[in-house]
């Protein structure tokens, strides 16, 4: 493959991630709200104006009109830019890391991460559906990234159990829940993508990010307060995994 052909390949994994991420966006807003995810038209959140297609294209609107709604001039939420170019991103490095199917694999593991990191961080929720899509998946395409089946099997096992008899321990131990109940299922799902031997890895990358996470709070921190250890946990794994990739592990 050339390198222009390469570069290609990179730009249209970043037009699709930006296209999935208006999607995601979208869901991450309207699914916590019992909201349907696939019907109703798109409003601007100030003026209540239906919008048109034009104004829906991803970055690009946004950029176009400088963040700003079209009808009532009233600022956008980042939030949807955000996401867009977020999943833009995870496509383009994905496919500039490995233009093949090891690189497809990558993007897919990156687009089903994003829903969880933004729920889990927005509102402390890690829902099944979007877990049991991510374990399936990997079950199907986790070896294009370089680990066999039995090794993601027993990936899948002990990062669950592992981690669910953490958070078993911690609440009888001390009386409150220290994890999610949703956190263990993510990680055996990441489990069934990497296989058991990046987890050690995964577990200490999630921590730093949590800690850093806590040194860059302005307010106070406390022993009650709560962090999105799920987001934590699907940033490294998607991390690691791209590191992976790059090494020329797949």
């Amino acid at each position: 493959m050339t390198p222009i052909e390469r570069v290609l390949m990179a730009l249209a994994a970043a037009v699709l991630g930006a296209i999935l991420g208006s999607f995601i966006a979208t869901l991450s807003l309207r699914w916590p709200g019992n909201q349907s995810v696939v019907k109703g038209r798109s409003a601007c959140d100030s003026c209540g104006t239906t919008l048109r297609p034009a104004d829906l294209i991803p970055l690009i609107s946004a950029a176009l009109r400088r963040g700003r709604c079209r009808y009532c001039g009233a600022v956008i939420d980042p939030f949807h830019y955000r996401v867009e170019l977020a999943s833009a991103a995870i496509g383009g490095i994905s496919l500039a890391l490995s233009p093949g199917l090891a690189g497809a694999a990558l993007a897919l593991f990156g687009w089903l991460l994003l829903p969880l990191v933004l729920l889990d961080w927005r509102h402390f929720w890690l829902p099944n559906r979007l877990t049991l899509l991510l374990a399936a998946t990997g079950l199907i395409a986790g070896g294009l990234l370089g680990t066999p089946l039995s090794g993601r099997l027993i990936g899948g096992a002990v990062a669950f159990i592992a981690l669910e008899a953490i958070r078993l321990a911690y609440r009888r131990l001390r009386g409150r829940d220290g994890l999610g109940a949703g956190d263990p299922k993510l990680f055996g799902a990441i489990g069934l993508w990497l296989g058991w031997t990046l987890l050690p890895q995964v577990i200490l990358l999630a921590a730093m990010l949590g800690l850093l996470s806590v040194l860059g709070r302005r307010q106070k921190v406390t022993k009650a307060s709560a962090l999105p250890f799920g987001a934590f946990l699907a940033v490294a794994a998607w991390l690691l995994a791209a590191v992976r990739t790059l090494s020329g592990a797949v």
